[in-house]
């Protein structure tokens, strides 16, 4: 099979899909590596590191065309959808649920899209999603006392304190992974901790890993709006797969915060758990409503290409070794966890959740691909 990797044209955005040591692994199952001119260099990759490992160098244009099975890390932007066409499969983070141009331009270009993110396997864990949300977590943290500095903008807090003086509150809106890591580095850095959490039995897990050294409460309106009434910094860090996130943080919630306190939603490239939030840049990161400094990057992870591509290649890898050996049908066939993957297939949604946000047709992956064991 043919397997392009694009280069990144997403503002700000420097990883890339494949490491030279995944393209050599693919090489050497016979398959042909395309690599665009670039792709690599936000990573400290270079194109004759991947001409080393057997890949071939090409213009834009030619990989896009060529490629059989095409990898990114960003969803396409509006100069790519020209580049969309029927008969390629496009593997990368989508997070459409909120982006509708991007759906319907998949739609009608009759390619077959496969999300990252929605790749999920039958205890529920998200393998592909997993690194991006340990990164974003922990950046989320540390974005967070960065911003509470005062020529920042921010209350001129120092999360952690020094003896005699009180440290600063940390507040994370879910437990999950994004929630655990952004706890942990906020912890590391001397802050006092609360993670707001539905699940019992999550809470249960994160006292006995934090060994008690984290406030648990059941996340609710009313609690929400108490607790980020007392932060210094909320990280917003809820997920429903594949589907918009739920808007937990209501304006008058944000209106209630300290003057100067920082919410950072990592939630945002699902639309963000804030009715306040929108998308912003590495380029510029924040923007202040309700005197609340709003840090809402949509591709935190692209701030340390190096780690993430690293980490993003070590998950995708196996799952692009999949789809390339046997084809897509066979490969989601064998595996149901990539068959969740699948959001879209010859302009037919089939991700349910999908579908709901946009108003479009579902479309069962059943009724399109065949799923029984070969």
């Amino acid at each position: 099979m043919k397997i392009g990797v694009a280069r990144e044209i997403k503002p700000d955005e420097y990883r890339v899909a494949l490491t030279p040591a995944g393209a050599l692994e693919l090489a050497r199952r016979g398959h042909e590596v395309l690599v665009e001119a670039g792709a690599g260099e936000g990573s400290a990759f270079t194109d004759e590191a991947y001409r080393g490992v057997g890949a071939t160098i090409l213009a834009v244009e030619d990989v896009w065309a060529r490629a059989d099975l095409l990898l990114k890390v960003k969803e396409p932007i509006e100069p790519e959808y020209a580049r969309l066409r029927a008969g390629l499969v496009l593997f990368t983070y989508l997070h459409i649920a909120a982006d509708e141009p991007l759906t319907r331009a998949l739609v009608e270009s009759g390619i077959t899209a496969v999300a990252y993110e929605t790749v999920e396997t039958a205890s529920r864990a998200l393998p592909l999603l997993a690194p991006m949300s340990e990164i974003a977590g922990r950046l989320a943290a540390q974005a967070g006392a960065y911003f509470l500095e005062k020529p920042l903008g921010g209350r001129g807090l120092l999360l952690g304190g020094v003896p005699g003086v009180a440290n600063g509150k940390v507040v994370v809106i879910g437990g999950g992974m994004v929630g655990y890591n952004a706890a942990l580095i906020a912890l590391g850095l001397g802050a006092e901790v609360t993670i707001l959490e539905r699940s019992v039995d999550r809470m249960r897990y994160l006292d006995e890993v934090f060994f008690g050294r984290v406030n648990l409460l059941m996340s609710s309106s009313l609690q929400i709006a108490e607790s980020v009434a007392e932060a210094d910094v909320v990280i917003g860090a809820v997920l429903i797969p594949g589907a918009l996130a739920p808007k937990l943080l209501t304006r008058e919630m944000v209106k209630g915060m300290k003057e100067g306190s920082v919410l950072a939603d990592v939630a945002i490239d699902q639309g963000g758990c804030a009715e306040t939030s929108h998308p912003t840049t590495h380029s510029d990161p924040v923007y202040v409503v309700h005197g609340v400094t709003h840090y809402c990057v949509a591709n935190m992870p692209g701030a340390v290409p190096i780690t993430s591509t690293k980490a993003l290649t070590n998950v995708t890898l196996p799952y692009v070794e999949a789809i390339a050996d046997h084809g897509l049908p066979e490969a989601v066939a064998r595996d149901p966890a990539l068959a969740r993957g699948v959001n879209i297939v010859d302009g037919m949604v089939t991700y349910e959740a999908v579908a709901d946000a946009h108003g479009l047709g579902y479309v069962p992956l059943p009724e399109v691909l065949p799923l029984a064991p070969v």
